[in-house]
This record gives C-alpha cells, sequence and structure tokens, in this order.
C-alpha cells in the first residue's frame, strides 16, 4: 500500500506520496538541492522533500479590460512563479 500523506503550504493543501513531484508557491531564499521538512495534517508525520527548481514559471493568464463605446482596452498578463519539489520520505 502506498504511503500518502497532506502538506500545507502557501495556503494550499497537497495531498503527495514518496517519490512525486510537484509545484507549490514560490519560496523565497532557497537554492536547488536544499532540503524542506513539512508536517502531515494527517498523521502528524514529518515529510522531507528536495528542491529540483527554486523557481519555475507557471502558464500565461491574460487579462483583458473593455469598455464599449469609448475605445477602452487594456491587456496585461501574469506568469505565477512556483517552486519545484521532490516529496522523498513520509514518516
Amino acid at each position: 500500500m502506498e504511503t500518502i500523506a497532506v502538506i500545507k503550504t502557501g495556503g494550499k493543501q497537497y495531498k503527495v506520496s514518496e517519490g512525486v513531484k510537484l509545484l507549490i508557491e514560490k519560496l523565497p531564499a532557497v537554492k536547488k538541492g536544499d532540503k524542506l521538512e513539512f508536517e502531515d495534517l494527517l498523521h502528524q508525520r514529518k515529510v522531507l522533500a528536495r528542491i529540483l527548481e527554486p523557481e519555475v514559471k507557471g502558464g500565461k493568464v491574460t487579462i483583458l479590460k473593455f469598455k464599449p463605446k469609448n475605445r477602452y482596452r487594456r491587456k496585461t498578463g501574469h506568469r505565477q512563479q512556483y517552486t519545484q519539489i521532490e516529496i522523498q520520505k513520509i514518516g
């Protein structure tokens, strides 16, 4: 049976298992290869993770503002910053 855990970071909760790679909200002042420790919200176990990439950009989101009859148009974009981690050990 696969061991799972629920970790919380960046105001979000993630269901993880060992060996899983995931993108979380960007963590400040981390370097590639650093170790992180989270707490399992379900079973109060330690979850160890390793930083794969400290800065990863997400997909582009385009925002359009438009007011009819006034020739008012604004176009802006946004790319969210993420940190890629790999779960190494649960327990």
